[in-house]
């Protein structure tokens, strides 16, 4: 059987909070005792148990991530920017998929507890007030990517002004007959990335006195079939769009399949803008608004960091640059 913390303190003939000491090295232990303990370990082979010795200087070296939408292409991304900086770290990660909100629910209650992570990532999940409790009496410091509250530190973006953007790109070529898609503006997670996104689409048509069209708003499932048949309804509408902002480069690429599926040619009958710039995009040649995915999930680990290190320090909220990127699925309306 392994050599144990007792085996040692009992062949150096020392308590095991002595043993502890030298392990440690968290109190002054006279030199003669630190060498028979360091003999006795040697001897023994002995080798420390990590987790406890984690635990006995009130760490567990492990970093919490909570992130939904796991398997998209977006969120792949982020938390390869995590890992990047946490794989040069002394921490381990534990990983908290979100699918549902009960499970969002549970997961923010329980997981934020000091003794089982020291810091804690959330991905793409605005808190609620009942989160935010949770979080604060934990007082595990927390870090937001790709969403913000006042009261905790946090990296985010300007999905408002990325869409208006978007759409006065759109506007400029001289579309006037604009479509978007996107996710429920009223998704079961309490997000606000759909609406902030469609607030941005009003904006800009309004600004230029462009009615909203109803119609010519579709919502679903982040997926390319779901976007593909959302596609087909609005192509298929008596005065079709010609230009159609997408709230993901996945639904993107579905719109794209369904311009194809009726012999729609991009850009010349229907112009098309994503949103993310994941790698595919690039491939497609799809016009999109570029965030810094992987860049996103390097900061939020950086400053989680800089919040364990000092857990006093002013509150921080970093806005990342967002950029309309002009690719081949764009050009100014026919006719």
């Amino acid at each position: 059987m392994p050599a144990t913390i007792h085996d040692v303190a009992k062949k150096a003939k020392v308590g095991i909070g002595t043993v502890s000491s030298v392990l440690n090295n968290s109190r002054p232990v006279n030199e003669e005792t630190r060498k028979r303990v360091l003999a006795a370990i040697a001897e023994l082979d002995f080798v420390p148990n990590s987790t406890g010795r984690r635990l006995s200087l009130g760490k567990t070296h492990m970093i919490g991530v909570v992130i939904p939408y796991f398997s998209t292409p977006a969120q792949v991304e982020r938390l390869r920017g995590a890992m990047s900086v946490l794989a040069e770290s002394d921490y381990d990660v534990s990983l908290f998929t979100v699918e549902t909100a009960s499970q969002r629910k549970k997961i923010l209650e329980t997981v934020p507890h000091r003794g089982r992570i020291d810091g804690l990532v959330i991905f793409s999940l605005n808190p609620t007030e009942e989160d935010l409790y949770h979080i604060i009496q934990k007082n595990v410091p927390t870090v937001l990517v790709e969403a913000k509250h006042p009261n905790l530190h946090n990296i985010h973006l300007d999905d408002v002004a990325a869409a208006r953007e978007a759409v006065n790109y759109l506007i400029g070529l001289g579309h006037q007959k604009i479509g978007f898609i996107s996710d429920a503006l009223n998704d079961s997670f309490g997000s606000h990335f759909s609406r902030n996104r469609y607030k941005g689409y009003c904006q800009a048509l309004k600004k230029v006195g462009i009615p909203i069209n109803p119609n010519y708003h579709q919502q679903g499932k982040v997926t390319r079939e779901t976007a593909r048949q959302m596609t087909l309804s609005l192509l298929k509408l008596p005065e079709p769009p010609t230009a159609i902002f997408a709230y993901s480069d996945v639904q993107a690429l579905g719109v794209l399949e369904a311009a194809r599926d009726l012999n729609v040619d991009v850009p010349n009958q229907l112009s098309i803008i994503g949103y993310d710039d994941i790698e595919i995009a690039y491939f497609a040649r799809l016009t999109t608004v570029r965030q810094q995915l992987y860049e996103s999930g390097v900061k939020g680990v950086q400053l989680l960091f800089e919040v364990m290190n000092n857990p006093e320090m002013p509150l921080k909220c970093i806005q990342l640059p967002t950029q309309l990127v002009v690719r081949q699925t764009t050009a100014p309306p026919p006719g």
